[in-house]
């Protein structure tokens, strides 16, 4: 099939609508930050080094200068589908190329039509079908919430919700009380809930329970208090379409298909999974990379989360809806007010920065203001992004996720380009407010450390990938600080206000402080995103270097058994004398079975991040066993270790015994240590 580009023109309505209300067959779909479990799996690979950082060089500059922003050229192109044509075919079909993606589609709405919509690239590489945005089936990920949050701004207007009371109020079941504070829906659409990261049952390969299982099931823990620490949460938003369905009624996928994706003519879109069996022949294949075998149809556990069906062009007939107030073709979903109340900025916890919409970030570009939302599943990855004020949408979706990296440079270019084309700025212009160099030398040094994402794990195994996830801020001889950016590399910022930075291409960061000292930093990017200082004892800063010599430390120990047995055998050597006695072949097999335990963790995790269908409960008698052979081994090391050095000091046997076999003890107390601050025997089963 051709690629197909369809110009400037209104959106119609179709008939076939039946396909919206077909079976109840299951429901999955995955996540937002799409490369959550990506990364993850990256940093266990290479968590080691995250241990190392740069020091900085010395000063010199009795001032820190104020560098140009780099903005877009003055000079706007003329914003035409033809230009559009011209300008994307020239980037897309490379960057897919490069990129090992298969293919993508991409549509871009203006003053209430489509402008442009094309595909790009292969819907399946077998068959050779062409990716067609009118046409082609595709998973937008967690772009999916816009429609939740939609449909809880539908119940708010008819009085049945209301965003700042207590959730428990509309649940028939309690979300435990933290800090004091209730959760309210303005919570959940601010991400601002303070549950921790809840990954079990978010993706897999089966259909789910019902939603209301899903949530009664895998209640996440509580880490933070509502309302204080932006961290991004699947389970909030199904928690949110749970009591649409409550007030409403109907079951979310139904109401979703009546009060929103009908009335907007999106007759291509349906939150049922797998997609009805005449849209299969339609659906986008999912690779890891196009030079890979396809990849499994994803189902997601908690839909509303993740789990929509739909193509570019309906995406587009959704972008239009919004960006008119709530109307497309004479049809509303709610009015222009409520329209407003949800295209609003909310409340800020860092004032300097964009923040939430109801359910949408907000971004700034060239001085233009747009409300966005990405959404990724393993192999899908897409972005929205809407200029309410200049009445213009962009989607773009990738049935890829290619090599390091790419989906996200290809958004960028996409989003950036396309902003520094047809709304560039007015030119360079340096940062104001710059601060002597003896203060920003002062705010970077408070700044230097490790810091992690609020977005984490609770007290389940998973923590430890929390271990191995860490951010290292430093800074350079003139206060600047670096330190690496998804998708960017490495990242310098120069400090424009108390503590307030900003990066060399416009972005912003901004550092809140306790007791004087900085302890949560955001980002204009990512406004339901935070980084948190580690605290002193999870810090990979010695408790890294402390578990690899401790490893080390106990492996050499345990290997003198077998090597002592060799010896034995090869040169006939007393057993007594070569082995030891019991008590001492104990505790070396002890050692060996700890230091096999302790790596089975990341080599399990590491498993799991290829395969988050088992981020499951099949998995779970895997999990517990684990979890308790872990521990029988931690108690039986450290009682034969501690056993054998009372004895050596008591008897005072010979100091090389005695220091070996305290380090024995020093070097299990270390894992006994990360065990519990990470989870590891925690036994714990919802994660």
């Amino acid at each position: 099939m051709e690629d197909d580009v369809r110009g400037r023109r209104c959106l119609s309505g179709r008939n076939n609508d039946q396909h919206l209300l077909l079976s109840e067959k299951g429901t999955r779909v995955m996540i937002s930050m799409k490369t959550y479990l990506q990364k993850r799996r990256a940093l266990l690979l290479s968590g080691f080094a995250l241990v190392f950082a740069a020091a900085p060089a010395g000063a010199r500059e009795p001032l820190t200068a104020p560098p140009v922003v780099a903005t877009a050229p003055a000079t706007a192109n003329p914003l035409t589908r033809e230009d559009v044509a011209a300008w994307l075919d020239g980037l897309l079909p490379y960057a897919i190329k490069q990129g090992d993606i298969a293919g993508g589609v991409v549509s871009v709405v203006k003053d209430g039509h489509v402008l442009f919509e094309k595909g790009y690239g292969y819907a399946d590489i077998a068959s050779g079908r062409r990716m067609d945005p009118a046409r082609t089936i595709i998973r937008p990920g967690s772009i999916t919430k816009l429609f939740t949050w939609t449909a809880v701004m539908q119940m708010v207007e008819a009085g049945k919700l209301d965003l700042d009371v207590d959730v428990n109020r509309y649940l028939d079941f309690k979300i435990p009380p933290y800090g004091g504070r209730p959760i309210t829906l303005r919570d959940i659409v601010t991400h601002r809930t303070g549950f921790a990261e809840q990954i079990k049952g978010l993706i897999g390969r089966s259909p789910a329970s019902s939603l209301g299982n899903y949530l009664k099931e895998h209640i996440p823990a509580r880490i933070y208090p509502a309302g204080t620490v932006p961290a991004y949460s699947n389970y909030g938003s199904a928690l949110a379409a749970y009591i649409v369905e409550r007030v409403s009624g109907e079951r979310f996928e139904y109401y979703a298909a009546r009060h929103i994706l009908l009335p907007l003519g999106m007759t291509r879109s349906t939150f049922v999974q797998p997609v009805p069996p005449a849209w299969r022949p339609d659906l986008a294949t999912s690779y890891r990379k196009a030079s890979e075998p396809p990849r499994y149809y994803e189902y997601i556990g908690p839909v509303p989360a993740g789990g929509l069906n739909t193509t570019a062009e309906d995406m587009a007939r959704f972008m239009i809806a919004h960006l008119n107030q709530g109307e497309s073709n004479g049809k509303r979903i709610f009015s222009a007010e409520t329209a407003r109340a949800m295209h609003a900025p909310q409340s800020k916890i860092f004032l300097a920065l964009n923040t939430m919409a109801v359910g949408f970030y907000e971004t700034t570009r060239n001085g233009h203001r747009s409300i966005a939302h990405n959404g990724g599943t393993q192999f899908f990855h897409s972005d929205l992004h809407l200029l309410v004020d200049d009445n213009v949408g962009l989607f773009i979706s990738l049935n890829s996720t290619g090599g390091e990296d790419a989906t996200k440079k290809i958004h960028d270019a996409f989003f950036n380009g396309f902003m520094d084309r047809y709304f560039p700025g007015k030119g360079g212009s340096p940062r104001d407010n710059a601060l002597s160099l003896a203060t920003a030398r002062a705010h970077a040094a408070s700044m230097r450390g490790y810091w992690e994402s609020s977005r984490r794990s609770g007290e389940s195994w998973l923590g430890l990938a929390d271990l191995f996830n860490p951010i290292w801020i430093g800074s350079d001889e003139n206060g600047r600080l670096t330190f690496p950016f998804p998708g960017r590399g490495i990242v310098t910022w120069t400090e424009i206000a108390p503590f307030v930075w900003q990066s060399d291409d416009g972005d912003k960061m901004q550092a809140l402080t306790r007791d004087g000292r900085p302890a949560m930093v955001g980002f204009d990017a990512a406004p339901p995103a935070a980084f948190l200082s580690v605290p002193w004892w999870r810090s990979p800063g010695w408790l890294l270097p402390a578990l690899a010599l401790s490893l080390a430390t106990l492996i050499s120990y345990g290997l003198a058994l077998p090597i002592g047995a060799v010896m034995q055998r090869r040169y006939g050597l007393n057993r007594e004398t070569t082995a030891g006695k019991r008590p001492h072949r104990v505790s070396k097999l002890l050692s060996l079975g700890l230091v096999g335990a302790a790596l089975a963790y990341p080599i399990v995790l590491s498993r799991f991040g290829d395969d988050t269908d088992l981020f499951s409960a099949r998995t779970d008698s895997a999990v517990l066993t684990l979890e308790a052979g872990t521990l029988a081994l931690l108690i039986a090391a450290m009682a034969a270790h501690l056993w054998l050095s009372f004895r050596a000091w008591k008897l005072r046997l010979s100091w090389g015994f005695r220091v070996v076999t305290s380090l024995m003890v020093m070097s299990t107390g270390v894992l006994w240590w990360a065990a519990i601050a990470f989870g590891l025997i925690n036994f714990s089963l919802n994660y």
